[in-house]
């Protein structure tokens, strides 16, 4: 993505912390030479400083078709909010918008319940632990023949991520007064995502200070 230098965030930690707050990602993929997408929850694992990404799609999507041969790539963003240039010092200026955005790439290895059904097990397991934890019980609890039934409708996938690219456009740009002052018009919205943005634009500027 593009990545201006004031924007660029690196910091591994603080992207895996994002995406774990964020785990409703779009992955996309090629699938016969287009992009083809999925909005799917993921399970953002980090074990010896390897990334891995898992979750699942429905068996009669097509896009799992094209992994473990390309790369695929997951799109975690959180709020996001409008930019007026009636907040800036300066009267020439134009609208902006600002957000936080994390790209994970990588190829993912496909999961199935005939070829592999240990590690179905445990992607199922992984995937309720992360969202629901009281649901294991329920989901044990239920006949062989539904959850294999459910199991045998899905298409798993793990993804260890080779590539990551944050971007935080948090007005890093601007000079501190104006900073500032968009960030507490933003923490004074009714809007609970629009102040989401100005208090993580407050949290970069104490980071400077």
């Amino acid at each position: 993505m593009y990545r201006p230098t004031a924007f660029q965030e690196d910091n591994v930690d603080k992207l895996v912390a994002f995406m774990k707050a964020n785990s409703f990602a779009t992955l996309v993929s090629i699938v016969e030479g287009v992009p083809y997408a999925s909005h799917v929850p993921l399970v953002v694992k980090v074990q010896e400083d390897v990334i891995q990404l898992i979750g699942h799609l429905a068996k009669l999507n097509p896009q799992w078709q094209a992994f473990e041969t390309v790369e695929s790539l997951a799109i975690f963003t959180g709020a996001h909010a409008y930019i007026s240039p009636a907040l800036y010092e300066k009267h020439e200026n134009v609208p902006t918008w600002n957000y936080i955005a994390v790209h994970a790439y990588g190829i993912p290895k496909v999961i199935t319940l005939n070829h592999s059904p240990e590690s179905m097990d445990q992607m199922i397991d992984e995937m309720i632990d992360t969202y629901e934890a009281d649901y294991k019980s329920h989901w044990h609890g239920l006949s062989d023949g539904y959850r294999q039934g459910m199991m045998n409708g899905i298409v798993g996938f793990e993804m260890t991520v080779t590539r990551l690219e944050g971007k935080y456009k948090l007005s890093q740009n601007r000079s501190q007064t104006d900073q500032e002052t968009v960030s507490a018009a933003l923490l004074q919205n009714p809007d609970p995502a629009i102040r989401a943005v100005g208090e993580e634009m407050r949290q970069n500027l104490s980071m400077d200070n």
